[in-house]
């Protein structure tokens, strides 16, 4: 998978993001990407008959990257929440 894999619903990286952080927008991007691999794996899984404990720890770990992925839309930083999120008052760099 590529740092901007396209398809309709795959979230890109900022250019302009500082990429030594841990942004909404880098963590989008790496749990997009997360799920989409253990997705394939699970279907690799289920294709090959494997184990039912195997397949059933897949199937966790999906529906946990999935958990993952809806907080991390819902989540966005602006400037109404700014500081409730750092603790200290300022304004989002873009409200997302």
């Amino acid at each position: 998978m590529s740092d901007n894999d396209s398809g309709p619903h795959a979230p890109q990286r900022e250019e302009t993001e500082d990429h030594d952080l841990l942004t909404y927008g880098e963590a989008g991007v790496r749990v997009f990407a997360e799920v989409e691999k253990q997705k394939q794996l699970l279907a690799e899984l289920e294709a090959a008959g494997a184990d039912d404990n195997v397949v059933l720890r897949a199937r966790e770990r999906l529906s946990a990257l999935e958990d993952a992925q809806r907080r991390n839309r819902r989540q966005p930083i602006n400037d109404s929440n700014f500081e409730s999120f750092f603790g200290y008052p300022g304004t989002a760099r873009r409200n997302t």
